[in-house]
C-alpha cells in the first residue's frame, strides 16, 4: 500500500515537472523577447510629440528619499509642463516638503488639498480633486506616485506615445531596489520584478498609478473619474475604463521607474497581500490564473521533495528526482537572470545597486512563487487592507468602505 502510494506521487511529480520545465523554457523565450524589446525601445528615437502636460502626484506621510523623489519630478528634460501635488490635508506630515519641493520647482508647482475622502481610498480621492483642478488647457495628463526617482527623460518619452490618438494611454512600472538592504527588501524587490514583465508588446497591458500619460480628452471620454468614484485602485480602475472603451494601453520600458524600497517581514506581507487582494477585487480571472499558475509550481517542487526523501528512505539516490527539482528551479532563477539583464540596460544610473542585489532577482526567483501562494490564499478570504495607515473593506470593485485611519 504504501510502495503504491509512493508511486502515485513519483507520477504526479514527474507530471508537474515536465509541465514545469515546459513552462520554464517558454518563460525563457519570453524572457528573450522582453530583453529583445528593451533594447529595440532604447534604440528608437521617442519621436517630438510635446503637449502641455500636467503632471499629477497623489502624496501622503513621509517615506525614506521623499524630497529627492518629488524633486526629481521637477527635472524633466520637458519644456511644457506643471506639476500638481495632491494630498489630503495640511497637517500631512508630508506637506512641508511638498511646500520646499514647490518652492524651488523650475516648472510651476502647486499643491491640491483634497480634504478626507468619503467612500474611496485617499489615493484616488487626492487624484480625482488634482484633475478636477486642471486646467481646460492641459492636453496630456501624466500620473506618478512620490515613491519612485524617474530619470529626467522620463515624461518626455512616456508623453511621446501619445502622438497616436487612437491610443488609449502609455504606461512603465516601478523597480524595486532595496536601499539599506536585508532580507526581507531583497525579497520584496524579486516579488515586484515578475509583474513588470507582464507588461510588452501586446494586447494585455495595464496602467501602473505611478507612470500612465493619457490624453486629456481620452480621460473624460472613457469616464475616468466615474470609475474611480468608489474604488480604492487608481490605476485597476483607470484599467477596466479605457478596456471598457475598446482603447488600448501601451507600455513603454524604457520608462521604468526606479524606487528604494526596504521592507521588515511584517511590511512585506501587507504590501504583497494588499496588492493581490486588490487583484483579486479588481481583476478576479487575472488572479485566478496567476493564482493556479503559482499553485502548480509550488506543488511541484514539494511534491519532488517528498518524492526525494521516500528515494532516500528507501536507500536510494534519488538523482534524477533531485536534477528535475533543480532544473525547475534553475529555470525560474534563469528568467530572473534575464528580467535583471534588461533592466540593467534601462537603468543604467542604478546598474551598480542592480550587480549588488543581483541575487535577489536570480537565486531568490524560485523562492517567489511561495510567497506568492501565501497572498493568493489570504486574498481568497479577505476583503481588508491597510494603505498608508488607513484601513479599507473591499466590498467591491465600485464600492470601498474607510474603517478607520
Amino acid at each position: 500500500m504504501i510502495w503504491y502510494s509512493r508511486a502515485g506521487v513519483a507520477e504526479i511529480f514527474y507530471i508537474l515537472a515536465a509541465l514545469q520545465i515546459a513552462l520554464g523554457i517558454y518563460g525563457l523565450w519570453e524572457g528573450l523577447r522582453w530583453l529583445r524589446m528593451a533594447r529595440r525601445r532604447l534604440a528608437s528615437h521617442p519621436g517630438f510629440f510635446a503637449p502641455r502636460v500636467a503632471l499629477v502626484c497623489p502624496c501622503k506621510g513621509v517615506e525614506p528619499g521623499l524630497e529627492q523623489n518629488l524633486a526629481a519630478l521637477a527635472e524633466f528634460d520637458y519644456s511644457s509642463y506643471e506639476i500638481f501635488f495632491a494630498l489630503a490635508s495640511r497637517t500631512d506630515p508630508a506637506y512641508e516638503a511638498l511646500r520646499r519641493v514647490a518652492a524651488k520647482s523650475k516648472p510651476k508647482a502647486q499643491i491640491v488639498i483634497a480634504g478626507r475622502p468619503e467612500g474611496c481610498g485617499e489615493k484616488v480621492n487626492n487624484l480625482r480633486a488634482a484633475v478636477e483642478q486642471i486646467p481646460a488647457d492641459f492636453e496630456v495628463l501624466v500620473f506618478a506616485d512620490s515613491d519612485g526617482r524617474p530619470p529626467r527623460y522620463w515624461l518626455r518619452h512616456l508623453v511621446a506615445p501619445l502622438a497616436d490618438a487612437k491610443l488609449g494611454a502609455a504606461t512603465t512600472f516601478r523597480w524595486y531596489l532595496p536601499d539599506k538592504g536585508g532580507f526581507w527588501s531583497a525579497l520584496a524587490a524579486a516579488w515586484n520584478a515578475p509583474i513588470a514583465t507582464l507588461l510588452g508588446e501586446h494586447r494585455s497591458n495595464f496602467c501602473w498609478g505611478g507612470g500612465t500619460a493619457i490624453r486629456r480628452q481620452v480621460f473624460d471620454q472613457v469616464q475616468v473619474l466615474e470609475y474611480w468614484r468608489g474604488s480604492v485602485s487608481d490605476d485597476y480602475s483607470l484599467t477596466r475604463a479605457l478596456r471598457a472603451a475598446g482603447r488600448g494601453i501601451r507600455f513603454v520600458p524604457e520608462c521604468l521607474v526606479p524606487a528604494l524600497h526596504d521592507n521588515d517581514v511584517r511590511g512585506l506581507l501587507q504590501f504583497t497581500n494588499r496588492q493581490m487582494i486588490i487583484t483579486r477585487v479588481y481583476a478576479p480571472k487575472l488572479w485566478a490564473v496567476a493564482g493556479l499558475a503559482h499553485l502548480l509550481y509550488c506543488a511541484t517542487l514539494l511534491c519532488g521533495v517528498a518524492v526525494l526523501l521516500g528515494a532516500w528512505a528507501s536507500g536510494g539516490t534519488g538523482l534524477h528526482i533531485l536534477l528535475l527539482i533543480l532544473a525547475v528551479a534553475l529555470l525560474a532563477a534563469a528568467r530572473g537572470y534575464l528580467r535583471l539583464a534588461a533592466v540593467s540596460e534601462l537603468l543604467p544610473a542604478w546598474k551598480r545597486k542592480l550587480l549588488d542585489y543581483g541575487w535577489a532577482w536570480t537565486l531568490l526567483a524560485a523562492l517567489v512563487p511561495f510567497l506568492y501562494l501565501v497572498n493568493f490564499v489570504v486574498a481568497a478570504f479577505a476583503r481588508r487592507i491597510v494603505w498608508r495607515g488607513v484601513h479599507y473593506q473591499l466590498v467591491s470593485a465600485h464600492q470601498t468602505r474607510i474603517l478607520f485611519g
